[in-house]
């Protein structure tokens, strides 16, 4: 991959940032699109079919961003709990958009038969800016943890704290070319390790926990998005980014121990999905459809199976 930087342009190759690094990178990131037009207006049109919370609220230099989820209007304990979340990297596009697109279209064929929570947007600094970190170059799907370094994490951690038991969390990402040209090298360069090359996979695939895989569950959601846009193969290594794929576009990481979003609750049901836009046979409506696939196939299987 010849577009691949030999080394990242700030900072010095084999010793971590400081914060002069942090400010330089910070001054380098640009507004490139509008989180209260794209996300907040669209949540405005929803007020009267969802309850609304302000969960939280980023307050980055000038910029001040609410945070926001979306609960059913009928809230019922009987019922089992779903949440779905999106934006945790802000980059990546139909996390964010196949959440409000699920909400808009699809959520109401599930009222009174699961409680649903949607966070669609989770690091809004990093969606108007395209970027994976937050502004202090913190990655938030790595800081699910306590005492987190994020504000982003803290909030949405605070947020389900009180809820009780969660059946299923899906938890929307993609895989981008961006992440082997821009977000690896600038990961690499902020720790003050060599960069690493790898290889993005060419499609869908989903990321289980290792510690409670679900591989009937994974595989219902890999057989609905097969529907809408490809999977990823496996490469020559049988892996895919580097793990080994454990079923057709299904690799899993221990999501608690690493800090992912997808380890914030105990649902014994839990996933993350990865589309990849980039892909000459995908277009971004059919990347919001897969993301919406995934999740309509995530509750269909929990509630097929009479879970509580």
């Amino acid at each position: 991959m010849s577009d691949i930087p030999a080394f990242y342009p700030i900072g010095t190759p084999g010793t971590p940032w400081g914060d002069a690094e942090r400010d330089a990178w910070r001054t380098g990131q640009q507004v490139k699109r509008s989180y209260r037009d794209d996300v907040l207006a669209v949540v405005e049109r929803l007020r009267d079919r969802f309850n609304v919370r302000q969960y939280g609220e980023l307050h980055y230099g000038a910029d001040h961003y609410p945070l926001i989820a979306l609960k059913s209007r009928e809230w019922d304990d009987r019922l089992p709990t779903v949440l779905v979340t999106g934006g945790v990297h802000g980059y990546e596009t139909s996390g964010v958009h196949g959440a409000l697109q699920f909400l808009e279209r699809d959520a109401g064929d599930y009222a009174g038969r699961v409680n649903l929570i949607v966070a669609p947007c989770v690091s809004p600094w990093g969606y108007e800016r395209i970027h994976r970190w937050n502004m202090q170059a913190v990655d938030p799907n790595r800081s699910f943890v306590a005492d987190s370094p994020a504000a982003e994490a803290r909030a949405l951690m605070a947020l389900m704290e009180p809820v009780g038991d969660v059946l299923l969390h899906i938890d929307l990402h993609e895989t981008t070319d961006t992440d082997e040209s821009e977000f690896r090298p600038a990961l690499a360069a902020r720790d003050g390790k060599p960069n690493e090359p790898g290889e993005i996979p060419d499609g869908f695939y989903l990321v289980g926990d290792s510690e409670n895989p679900q591989p009937e569950f994974q595989r219902a959601i890999i057989e609905a998005v097969g529907k809408v846009t490809h999977i990823a193969p496996a490469d020559a290594r049988g892996e895919l980014i580097g793990s080994p794929m454990v079923a057709p576009g299904v690799i899993n990481y221990p999501v608690k121990s690493l800090g992912l979003c997808a380890g914030v609750t105990n649902a014994p049901y839990v996933t993350t999905t990865e589309v990849y836009p980039d892909s000459p046979r995908a277009t971004p409506q059919q990347c919001n459809d897969a993301q919406v696939a995934a999740v309509r196939a995530a509750i269909d299987f929990v509630l097929d199976r009479g879970a509580r």
